[in-house]
């Protein structure tokens, strides 16, 4: 044979040899080392059914759960086993169109690929549960999944106990993927503050499957299956009866009321108003629900206690006359001769009273209130010698500020607080370039200016003062269930903080008694309670508000704080009630019936017409009205614009022409800062389209 021949046939031979080989390492891959096909072939006979946990218990201090769990279903689809769906059918069910069917279907592989299920209709109504059950195998691809979701057993508490909502891309990428598409997880209040400990542990269960997609059982016995592990209990300081009483004293009003235990730091309660039924936002009206609140422009949703910024005004004065006394300006005995204001920079500053020594000292001055006393003792305290300049005085005088806990973020155990405002001199040097006094920032002294505060921080500081000196972050929780070394979020709730404990007693005592008058025989002796000692402090501060490009006026907020008994501080209370009037007229009695609840356990017989008269009574601010027309409106000429849709304009029509006091005649949508004017004639022009 030629040589030429037989080289050839070996290379023959070893393509042959050197393809068998790869098709023999290929087979040992696939069938041996591989488990794709393994796992494809399970796919279409077993079900790997996610068990989610029950969200762990929240109770109130007298251990009552006022957070619980309770079974909803959401429908679920796994795009890649989506074949030969009656689409009809199950759009007739869904209420929705065959273009939106297929939007869903994409958006599922989008956010979680073609071979994991995504839910396809959430938290779905016992109703249409029922007759999805009915009909599954009609819609292969289709799983109905249990979902525990959250039951507020009081229907109170929404603004701090929060809520749950399926997991976004973002916060999937911010977990490192151990959230996934479908997961829920606590979206504010303590449910986001705690969902480490409150979320538990997903179970997986493997169910067959018939070949029309009918689960027929366990797969192997449950060999494969995983437990779901509940999460764990939080048990907290927050009185549930006293949060009724106080939402009850809230409704139709907006501000806030919170309680704290002045020697734990345990929050009793907390209000924002106006609020909202927590269990609106738990079950399949869930996104109707949050968006009409989302659209509401007195902002339900917006915790006030954390969030809202108020002037304090009078209710500052308390620490305005600690800080004097402590920095020795003044003495207990310090008076000042006020005729009715306070003269001594180029504006006067008005008083309530002009009665004679009723600023002899820092007793009456606390208990009348007086302007001009405050004044000038803030005067005093930043013009000091030992500081040299009020650069210098302004910032020691800040320092104080700060140590009350205002000007930051106390720390609470809930998202996004906000720290306030104490200005620094570099906000006065830029408003003044540099050139400016004490008599510029005076109106500091009185609570106003630029000084701004929570209501959490204003309760914070009567338990600073009721203790006399120090305090403990603000917090609900008192401890984890089975709570072990790991846990570390309360340790920092259980630090104490001697912020203010170098400040004499004698100097704590003078305020006490001055506060004590206050409800005696001051400002506030609507909120006496017989035989309970309450030292007090009442403030009306001013609000401003932009409506229609002016900056407008509104009435005066109503706030008051407090604590008792004087001898054994148990309960502090910031009370703020928007654009009320005087302190004593609205915060002063709500704070006053918490106070008789909390210690008495019980308000007296002939105290509860007037708890009924507050309760019944609206303060809704007049303007929000007008702001609310000018949002809705804006918003219906916006998407009219963006889509040329005209039911955007007869819906919006619809709802005002319906409305007596607001008369489609005034339907106009002007607003300049978002660039959208508009006339009546035109508006309805639209409408007609």
């Amino acid at each position: 044979m030629p040589v030429f021949n037989q080289s050839r046939q070996n290379f023959i031979r070893l393509i042959f040899g050197a393809t068998f080989l790869i098709i023999v390492v290929r087979l040992f891959v696939l069938q041996v080392v591989s488990d794709k096909y393994k796992m494809l072939a399970l796919d279409n006979a077993v079900y790997r059914k996610v068990v989610y946990p029950d969200r762990g218990i929240i109770f109130d201090r007298n251990g009552k759960a006022i957070l619980n769990n309770t079974i909803i279903y959401d429908l679920t689809v796994t795009p890649y086993e989506v074949k030969k769906v009656d689409t009809t059918f199950l759009c007739k069910l869904l209420g929705i169109d065959s273009t939106e069917f297929r939007e869903r279907i994409i958006s599922a592989i989008i956010k979680n690929g073609r071979y994991r299920p995504s839910v396809f209709e959430g938290l779905l109504s016992l109703e249409l549960q029922a007759r999805l059950e009915e009909n599954i195998w009609r819609f292969p691809g289709f799983t109905l999944i249990e979902r525990p979701i959250r039951n507020y057993l009081f229907n109170a508490g929404a603004h701090l106990l929060g809520d749950i909502g399926e997991v976004d891309t973002a916060i999937i990428r911010r977990s490192n993927y151990f959230y996934q598409m479908g997961d829920f997880v606590g979206r504010s209040g303590l449910e986001q503050y705690y969902e480490s400990v409150l979320m538990g542990k997903r179970g997986v269960q493997n169910l067959i499957k018939d070949n029309r997609n009918r689960l027929q059982g366990s797969w192997e016995k449950g060999k494969y299956d995983t437990a779901a592990v509940a999460g764990r209990n939080l048990y907290t300081y927050l009185d549930i009866e006293l949060q009724q009483l106080a939402e009850k004293l809230m409704a139709g009003k907006v501000g806030s009321v919170v309680a704290l235990d002045p020697q734990t730091g345990g929050i009793l309660a907390m209000v924002s108003g106006p609020s909202f039924n927590p269990n609106d936002l738990t079950g399949s009206a869930r996104r109707a629900k949050y968006a009409s609140l989302v659209l509401d422009v007195s902002a339900p949703l917006m915790n006030r206690a954390t969030r809202g910024l108020y002037e304090p005004g009078s209710t500052f004065k308390p620490m305005g006359g600690l800080i004097a006394l402590d920095m020795g300006v003044i003495t207990a005995n310090y008076g000042v001769s006020c005729s009715g204001a306070y003269y001594g920079c180029a504006k006067p500053i008005r008083c309530e009273h002009s009665n004679p020594g009723h600023a002899a000292n820092v007793r009456l001055a606390l208990a009348n209130s007086c302007n001009s006393y405050f004044s000038q003792i803030y005067r005093l305290s930043v013009d000091n010698n030992k500081d040299r300049n009020v650069k210098r005085g302004y910032t020691h005088w800040k320092d104080y500020m700060n140590a009350f806990g205002w000007g930051q973020r106390l720390g609470v155990d809930l998202p996004n607080e906000l720290p306030g405002n104490i200005p620094d001199t570099t906000e006065y040097n830029k408003d003044y370039r540099g050139s400016w006094n004490s008599c510029t920032n005076v109106t500091l002294g009185i609570g106003q200016d630029k000084m701004q505060v929570t209501p959490l921080q204003l309760a914070n500081a009567m338990c600073i003062i009721a203790n006399k000196g120090f305090y403990y972050t603000p917090h609900f929780v008192e401890k984890i269930e089975n709570e072990t070394a790991k846990d570390t979020l309360l340790n920092k709730f259980r630090g104490k903080h001697e912020a203010l404990t170098h400040i004499s007693d004698q100097d704590y005592e003078a305020i006490h008694a001055g506060m004590q008058d206050v409800v005696e025989s001051g400002t506030a002796r609507s909120a006496r309670i017989p035989g309970i000692n309450i030292c007090a402090k009442t403030g009306t501060s001013e609000k401003y508000t932009i409506l229609d490009g002016k900056r407008i006026k509104l009435p005066n907020n109503s706030m008051f704080v407090c604590f008792a008994p004087r001898e054994n501080p148990k309960i502090a209370i910031a009370v703020a009630v928007e654009n009320a009037g005087f302190g004593s007229t609205w915060a002063a009695p709500i704070a006053s019936f918490l106070i008789e609840k909390y210690l008495t356990d019980s308000i007296r017989t002939e105290r509860m017409k007037e708890v009924e008269r507050i309760s019944n009574t609206n303060l809704m601010p007049s303007y929000l009205r007008r702001k609310q027309f000018v949002a809705d409106s804006t918003r219906a000429y916006f998407y009219f614009n963006l889509r040329k849709d005209s039911s955007y304009i007869r819906k919006y029509l619809r709802g005002y022409t319906h409305n007596e006091s607001t008369p489609v005649k005034k339907a106009t949508p002007r607003r300049e800062e978002s660039g959208y004017v508009n006339d009546d004639k035109q508006f309805k022009n639209l409408a007609a389209r």
